[in-house]
């Protein structure tokens, strides 16, 4: 599956807890990431200071659904079921 442009969701839902530049202990979940740009694309794509939490997460129809809304519901919902 390939990226939705624009949705963003996997950095908005989950929390991260790698350091992310602008964010030294990384980020809450339901936290936009500092790094997203105005169309929702990561300004450290391709680059060595990207969290390599999110350079390896690969998008699935499961976590993604069919849109955006459904998105950040569905890792929203995983993240609610994996909190410690």
């Amino acid at each position: 599956m390939q990226c939705r442009p624009g949705c963003a969701a996997c950095c908005i839902a989950p929390s991260i807890s790698s350091t992310i530049p602008g964010l030294p202990h990384g980020k809450a979940a339901g936290e936009a990431c500092p790094q997203l740009d105005g169309q929702g694309l990561c300004r450290l794509f391709g680059m060595a200071q990207r969290p390599a939490v999110c350079s390896n997460y690969q998008p699935d129809d499961d976590c993604c659904g069919q849109n955006r809304r459904e998105a950040l519901q569905r890792l929203a919902s995983l993240e609610s079921a994996t909190r410690g």
